[in-house]
């Protein structure tokens, strides 16, 4: 009998700290892969639409709650579709206590201050489900493959960020992070077509293609910084992104899980509105 594909099975091992990082290979990973498909883009995207009922759902106890919090950490190469992700996954759910936070190269105000000043204030209050769009690992991935960080500066940077997740988590942080993992044929195809439509070219960045001529780099410094900060409290998960709908299905099933497993309700009711009437 063939065996049931298992969320898990794409889970980055824990560190070990005596072993300095876990045992992974990145290429180990078939981005080209479906495992979580129904086998058509059509059901594909009848299940997003399905969870997404439920994401709502979730989220609205959440949000009523204010007292739990979820971060969703999208990570990955250039058209690895984390834009796309956003927009279909969360394409029901109520905006209300959900907030999207994009990062980008640091401003020089950012530069200025260690590098995770900018990212805790954009951690999620209480209540909240907060997507970061990258996130405080473009600080490790870029100055590696540029080599303006030197490898014990790495590894610093990975305990930091260890540390840092570790104390979100203590205050009441579900943290889940994707490596949205596309092949590097795949994202040639997609920056093509970026190119060769021109209702596309405001997507396309001609430092997009500079940073494919690193591709091997690249890869290198996630499969270091996926190894050296998956943790219990904010595990790793690599998804097989080269199909949208699956790497969307595959994201989609990794936070229900997640949000299921938080065990949501509503606030009890208020015995003072017992009764009342609304005149």
């Amino acid at each position: 009998m063939e065996k049931k594909p298992d969320l898990d099975d794409f889970r980055v091992p824990y560190f070990d700290e005596g072993k300095k990082a876990a045992k992974f290979a990145l290429s180990d990973f078939d981005p080209a892969v479906k495992p979580f498909s129904t086998g058509a883009k059509e059901s594909d995207r009848e299940r997003i639409a399905t969870i997404g009922a439920q994401l709502d759902g979730l989220q609205e106890r959440l949000h009523a709650q204010r007292v739990q919090r979820v971060l969703l950490v999208l990570q990955g190469m250039d058209t690895s579709g984390k834009d796309g992700t956003i927009r279909a996954v969360f394409h029901d759910v109520d905006p209300l206590g959900l907030r999207i936070v994009p990062f980008k190269a640091p401003t020089p105000v950012e530069a200025a201050h260690d590098f995770l000043w900018r990212v805790h204030s954009n951690a999620p209050a209480a209540g909240e489900l907060t997507i970061f769009n990258r996130s405080h690992y473009e600080d490790i991935l870029v100055p590696t493959v540029l080599g303006t960080i030197d490898a014990n500066e790495r590894t610093r940077r990975h305990r930091h960020i260890r540390e840092f997740e570790a104390l979100l988590a203590d205050t009441g942080t579900t943290i889940v992070k994707c490596m949205l993992h596309i092949s590097k044929d795949e994202q040639r195809s997609r920056l093509q077509a970026r190119i060769d439509d021109p209702t596309k070219h405001w997507k396309f960045d001609v430092a997009d293609l500079d940073a494919r001529k690193h591709w091997d780099a690249y890869q290198s410094a996630y499969q270091d910084a996926l190894a050296a900060t998956s943790t219990e409290c904010a595990p790793w998960y690599v998804i097989p992104a080269d199909s949208k709908t699956h790497r969307n299905v595959m994201v989609a099933e990794l936070l229900l899980r997640t949000l299921e497993s938080l065990k949501l309700e509503f606030p009890a009711a208020k015995e003072s509105l017992k009764g009342v009437k609304v005149e």
